[in-house]
């Protein structure tokens, strides 16, 4: 397996739904969490008091600008209005050329809005068009951005960094157009600063405007044909970005053919063009570029402004290219120089719902069918990394995707997929010093028959070789691959030129090679070819215990019935070892007065009450897990506490339990009842250390929490009391001396803590089944910062469990939906 990197790919230095509650990213901002703006109304406020807006979620500061490379000029935040006399949204429409860059070196999302200016409806969806500078102006401005499967909306004032009285970073080339500079200021807040947006790569940007997938090919390893992939792409609608490796030495250095290297051009069209020599007529593989500098920095060989081998090309062919030769950053070259020149193309492929059915071309019918799963790798417990790591890989989440449908036209009777794994809010988090993690994923076929175990365990993947898996683990955003069937273009019946060199001296015409007619059975994508099949999905970063969150979607030409491949959330069978030494207690009738004392005369223990009783009972685990230590037979780790090994405490050691506890607890009860303490220990001084020293010496003053106690009174106190009877109070008894039982079996280590590696198992043994996004909840918030659950958090987490899936389970007609009334769920919850 391989483990590639690549630090800033692109770089100039080296239907709508409104989120509620957040922006797309984790924090989106260096002024804490962003809450949720509402356009009109902050808009109808603001006229209303006859005032401008100011954003305070994204104030004229300097950490709206930066976080750690500081400017190395004043920065003044102008309105447009207070930069020239007559500011609009639009002069004169739209276009790519209204995308100047500036100082930010954030090419890579220039590109992509250059790219957005084609297309009406998806410009609209991320610029919306009810706002501007003459009707209701209140000095707001909102933009959506598509972020990890929802649409974000996003309001900024219209304070814009200048110097002398000129914006410093993206503008219009009409000095009164503003929608471009509004647009990246909106990007710049989703992300936390302008400085932010600092390298990049042109898919992430194209991503978040369209909510579609990106595919990145690299020259040196192009498939067959590419440049139908691109026509298709074209046609298709896609957008598409282009690069040159930077030079480590030089920043934005140029080629000797006019190009920028570490820069990001646009493709705004591919297309055969017609071309007439004296001798013979054909057709060439053209595409046309864009630098968002938009100035004079061109392509100047073959098919440049101006260029010789324009002649060749009919008049009526150049009108319907709109050809013009400005020095407005747009050239055309021939696709063979295009392959020379440049090191990297980005694809983004969008579902044909997203446009206009207007603007697609014509044919355009097909959609792509789309499933979304959000899923998370946590430290110790779903954070498995790559293949490399057998012994933990197979903790990574898992999902499964079933293809009964092949394509239509299809000579193999083959299925096309394309996966897409994206990891979340890695950009906003640079200030905190984070970066793209490594990641990729794996494909594997399930087989037709027999039974495999769910999810998959480390013996499948010891014996089961991957069928497709993404080609490196890169630190980008997003990695995909395409394992797509092969299609048949239309039959060309002409030649293609090989982009020789016109001999510009003469009039000769330029060499053409009839040989390189393409061969018409290509891939869009080098990669596999899936047959009819189940098959499991396995993302993961490339190092084990690498902490993040990912959007896995699978796009498909037909249904592919997507779902996480695990165990369903519910109740299972108890541990055969915790049965054994475990067995339910048989109260006697003096203990069942003498609980009925304890009680009072309400005839409950409340949580006070518990806590006394448990905290002694329980008093060597927690003693263990509170750093006290644990003494006498009462628990010994190396025996019964043994990670899964055989039994903890035996029957006859657990005696009489609720006798030993209650009697130690009150022994001037106790007395009351003729019972004596002190012969009782002479008697079996091995099954019970009543003269231990006092649990609260031994746990420093600590002990199972309020929080705990209480919520163990909840799960079993159905009238909502605050308190326990005697039949709740034994039900609550058994389950906890099984918890305790599953807890020695996996304290591996005899430290009072599981390891949070260890917790599906542990919980498994308890008789609960889990999924991965479950299991990550619960590692969360029961897990410590060094990778353990101890034992008071075991335990509630135990107690949580059972009680929220009674509650769901009572709830229920047995499918995997339960209803309840707000009334009835803030009662379960709050009180539990």
């Amino acid at each position: 397996m391989t483990h590639s990197s690549l630090n800033g790919i692109v770089t100039d230095d080296a239907k709508c739904v409104l989120a509620i509650g957040s922006l797309g990213e984790t924090r989106p901002s260096s002024f804490g969490p962003a809450s949720y703006q509402d356009f009109k109304e902050i808009r109808s406020r603001c006229l209303a008091e006859g005032r401008l807006f100011e954003d305070p979620e994204f104030p004229p500061i300097d950490r709206s600008l930066y976080y750690k490379e500081r400017l190395d000029r004043p920065i003044t935040w102008l309105r447009p209005g207070e930069i020239c006399e007559n500011p609009q949204l639009f002069v004169e429409g739209y276009s790519r050329f209204d995308v100047q860059q500036g100082e930010l070196g954030d090419c890579w999302l220039l590109a992509a809005v250059a790219n957005l200016t084609l297309y009406r409806k998806l410009f609209f969806q991320v610029v919306p068009d009810d706002q501007s500078f003459d009707e209701d102006y209140a000095g707001v401005f909102h933009f959506r951005f598509w972020q990890y499967g929802r649409w974000v909306d996003v309001v900024i004032d219209d304070r814009l960094p200048t110097y002398r009285g000129k914006l410093v970073f993206l503008h219009s080339s009409e000095t009164s157009e503003f929608w471009s500079a509004l647009l990246e200021k909106a990007y710049a807040k989703l992300h936390g600063s302008y400085e932010a947006l600092k390298g990049g790569s042109t898919c992430e940007a194209m991503e978040d405007f369209t909510g579609g997938v990106t595919e990145m090919y690299e020259m040196s390893e192009l498939p067959p044909d590419f440049y139908k992939i691109l026509l298709k792409a074209y046609e298709r609608n896609s957008l598409m970005g282009c690069s040159i490796e930077p030079d480590p030495h030089i920043l934005e250095a140029e080629t000797p053919a006019g190009l920028i290297r570490g820069h990001a051009y646009s493709i705004t069209r591919v297309k055969y063009v017609d071309i007439e020599t004296p001798g013979r007529s054909g057709k060439i593989p053209l595409l046309r570029l864009r630098n968002p500098w938009g100035n004079e920095a061109e392509w100047n060989g073959a098919w440049s402004d101006k260029s010789p081998e324009w002649r060749f090309i009919p008049e009526s062919e150049k009108e319907e290219l709109g050809l013009t030769f400005d020095d407005d950053g747009e050239f055309w070259m021939a696709f063979k120089d295009f392959v020379n020149h440049f090191s990297r193309v980005e694809i983004c492929n969008l579902n044909p719902d997203s446009l206009d059915p207007e603007e697609c071309p014509e044919g355009c019918t097909k959609k792509w069918e789309m499933s979304v799963f959000e899923g998370e790798w946590v430290r110790g417990v779903t954070a498995g990394g790559c293949r490399n790591y057998l012994d933990t890989f197979w903790r990574n989440p898992q999902y499964t995707i079933t293809l009964k449908d092949v394509d239509e036209d299809d000579d193999e009777n083959k299925c096309t997929i394309i996966i897409a794994l994206m990891q979340k809010n890695r950009r906003s988090q640079r200030a905190q010093g984070l970066e793209c993690l490594t990641i990729g994923f794996a494909v594997y076929r399930l087989p037709d028959y027999g039974h495999v175990p769910k999810p998959l365990d480390i013996n499948f993947f010891k014996y089961n070789a991957s069928v497709g898996r993404s080609q490196a683990f890169i630190n980008l955003r997003e990695v995909s691959s395409s394992f797509l069937a092969r299609f048949r273009p239309p039959n060309l019946k002409s030649f293609v030129w090989t982009g020789q060199p016109v001999n510009r001296d003469s009039d000769s015409a330029p060499a053409l090679d009839s040989e390189s007619v393409p061969v018409y059975l290509f891939w869009f994508r080098s990669g596999f070819k899936f047959p009819p099949g189940s098959y499991v999905i396995v993302p993961s970063t490339f190092e084990p215990d690498e902490e993040g969150e990912f959007l896995l979607r699978v796009f498909s030409e037909k249904c592919n019935n997507m779902a996480e491949n695990d165990e369903d959330v519910g109740m299972g069978d108890i541990d055969d070892r915790v049965k054994e030494i475990a067995p339910a207690p048989e109260p006697t009738d003096p203990i069942r007065e003498f609980f009925n004392r304890l009680a009072g005369s309400d005839g409950e223990v409340d949580w006070q009450e518990l806590k006394e009783i448990l905290d002694y009972a329980m008093r060597e685990e927690l003693a263990m897990s509170k750093g006290g230590g644990a003494t006498g037979p009462y628990y010994d780790a190396s025996g019964g506490g043994g990670g899964g090994g055989g039994a903890a405490t035996t029957p006859a050691q657990e005696r009489s339990c609720l006798e030993q506890l209650l009697c130690a607890l009150c022994q001037p009860l106790c007395k009351e009842f003729g019972v004596d303490v002190n012969q009782m220990q002479n008697q079996n001084q091995e099954q019970v250390h009543l003269t231990q020293p006092h649990m609260q010496q031994d746990l420093k003053g600590q002990g199972f929490s309020k929080e705990v106690c209480r919520s163990m009174v909840a799960m079993l106190d159905k009238d909502n009391s605050g308190g326990l009877g005697f039949e709740e109070f034994k039900s609550l008894w058994i389950d906890l001396r099984q918890w305790r039982a599953v807890f020695r079996l996996y304290d591996s280590e005899g430290r009072g803590a599981i390891p949070v590696y260890n917790l599906r198992e542990a919980l498994h043994s308890a008789g609960y089944t889990l999924n991965a996004q479950t299991l990550n909840v619960l590692a969360h918030r029961y897990g410590s910062s060094d990778g353990y659950v101890h034992f008071d958090d075991f335990i509630m987490c135990a107690v949580r469990l059972k009680t929220m899936i009674d509650t769901f389970s009572g709830r229920s007609s047995g499918g995997d939906r339960a209803s309840f009334s707000l009334d009835e769920w803030l009662n379960r919850t709050v009180y539990s």
